[in-house]
């Protein structure tokens, strides 16, 4: 495998991790709400015969330039320009955590560019909190990965001693300390998280809005055969997860080809960010192209 860098002209910024032959299939590997493309380094490993392109969603890594408007439409065009600029005519979507989100509206937005999705541990309309304000419900879903993103560090070690003791990362390895470099952004101090606080505020907003709401129209549209990887564990390692069994089952009773596998003794983190994870989902991938 070979990594290179693509600044699409106007507009987001990919890696695309290229075999040194014709490649079995292109994934197109959406990351998360306040991520970046380097989260898949592991399953780019995973799976040597692919091309992998994964993009720097609008507002975070080194598209994190790119001002608004935010929301998962904007980020599915945003995606399908860069397929466009790529040569890229059709994709197997793997999308994690807001990825999915990202996933299931470049199906309705964009049908021509994929016959079926996997989403990793995202992509199903998050449970809020009743009663909660827009930006109540974020700080509870999101907690420690919103407010990290108004903190300013004083050095890269600074920033990877912080992320050391997330309670997602007990077992660090390489990878995460690479993907936890490539978050931080500047060239002296104050460094601050990569992500924008104002574009992972405009995506939750856009995904938890009653009328208009793009994500939750396609979802309701979707059709192409879907599987969904649960991770048993959340975002800071606690039980159940961001979405329970029975919530999971509930959409896989109403969306037609929608599969449900649960990914054991994996976070919300670790379900891409480590080697078993990665596994995992390299093993979707080759279920889904066997299908």
């Amino acid at each position: 495998m070979s990594r290179r860098d693509v600044q699409v002209p106007g507009g987001i910024y990919c890696h695309v991790w290229e075999p040194d032959h014709d490649p079995v299939g292109t994934l197109l590997a959406v990351h998360g709400i306040t991520s970046s493309s380097r989260a898949w380094a592991p399953l780019a490993r995973q799976l040597p015969g692919w091309r992998i392109v994964a993009p720097d969603l609008r507002g975070r890594g080194r598209s994190n330039a790119l001002p608004a408007p935010y929301g998962m439409a904007q980020h599915a065009d945003d995606v399908a320009a860069a397929l466009e600029h790529l040569g890229i005519h059709h994709v197997l979507p793997v999308g994690h955590s807001m990825g999915g989100f990202v996933c299931v509206t470049l199906a309705d937005r964009h049908p021509h560019l994929l016959d079926r999705l996997v989403l990793v541990d995202g992509g199903l309309p998050l449970p809020m909190p009743p009663g909660a304000t827009p930006d109540e419900a974020m700080q509870a879903i999101l907690g420690p990965a919103a407010q990290r993103l108004s903190m300013t560090f004083d050095s890269p070690e600074e920033y990877i001693a912080f992320w050391r003791q997330h309670p997602a990362f007990a077992d660090w390895n390489a990878d995460v300390e690479r993907y936890v470099r490539y978050d931080l952004s500047g060239d002296e101090p104050p460094y601050r998280p990569a992500t924008s606080y104002n574009a992972m505020a405009g995506d939750f907003h856009d995904l938890g809005r009653a009328d208009g709401n793009d994500f939750r129209t396609a979802l309701e549209r979707l059709r192409v055969p879907t599987l969904f990887l649960r991770a048993p564990r959340g975002m800071v390692d606690e039980p159940g997860g961001l979405f329970s069994p029975e919530y999971a089952a509930g959409w896989a009773a109403r969306l037609p080809g929608f599969t449900v596998v649960d990914v054991p003794d994996t976070n919300h983190y670790t379900i891409t960010l480590s080697e078993h994870g990665a596994a995992a989902v390299a093993d979707a991938v080759r279920l889904e192209v066997a299908r």
